[in-house]
Formats: structure tokens, sequence, C-alpha cells
């Protein structure tokens, strides 16, 4: 008596359809990381980064610094990460290559400057010469907020989505690539010419057709 060995067949179908899957969902992290973390270094770099006083007279004054007094690189190369993240779909190959690259580089670019924003303190002492008049006048008690750690955590995710991108980006799908033609002519249809009609055989004549073919 045989037996039928029941060793499982690999079904390609199964297979394309797990490769879609995993195509969808990378390309839908990559979207989420990216325009999340765009808004948060957006928002983030409109907040006090820095708070200090200066010495005015016989008393002080309070100053603060927004992250854009601080520094300008995070909202520049998120902007940046936003224009890329749209232009991976609009390209494809060694263009899209270079895209991701882009976005991973301004998402790591923008979490070092707010890193190193974090502990800045010229932007506050440049304010405290401007209000006070006194070139060389200087901040105490300075401190910082939590605000630029949180610029560098949204820089993050956009790097993360570039990675992604670096990754996956060849599966992903090209936004213009259905309204592309490769400009080979199209077959025109041949009408149908009813030779009860008369109309039908005078308008096949005039296209320069066999109206007895």
């Amino acid at each position: 008596m045989g037996y039928v060995s029941a060793v499982p067949v690999p079904q390609p179908r199964a297979a394309a359809t797990s490769a879609a899957d995993s195509s969808r969902r990378s390309l839908a992290v990559a979207l989420l990381l990216g325009a999340v973390g765009a808004t948060v270094v957006l928002l983030s770099s409109g907040r006090i980064w820095a708070e200090g006083r200066a010495a005015v007279g016989g008393g002080t004054l309070p100053l603060n610094a927004e992250g854009s007094d601080v520094t300008g690189v995070p909202t520049a190369l998120a902007i940046v990460g936003l224009a890329a993240l749209v232009a991976v779909f609009a390209v494809r190959r060694a263009g899209r290559l270079l895209v991701a690259a882009l976005l991973a580089l301004s998402g790591a670019g923008a979490a070092l400057a707010s890193f190193l924003g974090a502990s800045d303190s010229a932007a506050l002492d440049e304010k405290a010469a401007r209000t006070t008049g006194d070139t060389a006048a200087t901040v105490d008690a300075l401190t910082h907020t939590a605000w630029p750690y949180v610029t560098v955590a949204g820089s993050l995710l956009i790097l993360l989505a570039g990675l992604l991108a670096l990754r996956y980006g060849k599966q992903w799908p090209a936004m213009s690539g259905r309204y592309e033609r490769d400009g080979t002519p199209r077959a025109r249809k041949a009408a149908v010419v009813d030779p009860d009609r008369p109309e039908d055989l005078w308008k096949a004549l005039d296209r320069g057709e066999d109206p007895t073919r």
C-alpha cells in the first residue's frame, strides 16, 4: 500500500499577495512617519526652546527664544523632507533612490541641528544685546525646555521614513505611472460598415477604406 507525501507546494499567487501586502504596509508606514515627523518638527520649532533673564538697570528682564530663533535648519529640512516624501512617488528607479536618500538625510540633518540647538545660548544672548542696547549683555539663569528634543524625535521619524523608502521604495507604485504613455501609436478600431446603408459606404470611402471587405 503506497503513501502520498503531504509536502506543501509553494503557491506563487500567495507569495505575490504577501509581497504586495508588505509593500503596502511599508508605504503606509513611511507616509505616516514622514507626515507626522514633519508636522512635529514644524510645530515644535515655533515653541520656546530657551528662557533666561538679562540685567537691565537695577533689575532683570525675562527673555525667551523660540526654536526658529535658535536655528532655522530643522524647519527648512522638514519642508525639504515633505517635498521629498511626495517626490518619491513621482520618480522611479535611480531617481527614487536619490529622493529617498534626500528624505533620510533631511531627517538626519534636522535631528542633528535640533540636538545642537538644545543647549544653545547664543540666540538669547543676541536678544539680550538687542533689548538692553548693550552688545556685551548676556543672559543669566538660562534654562532649556523639552521642545528641542521633541523636534529631534520628529526629525527621527522623517529619517525612518527615508530609510523605509530606501529599503522598500522600489516596490512602491509610481504616482504618474498610470498616466504615462510609451509613445506607441494605438491601433484604430475599424468602423463597422453596414452594406445596406449607403451613408456607411460613403463614409468608408472617405476614410480610404474598402467597404466591400
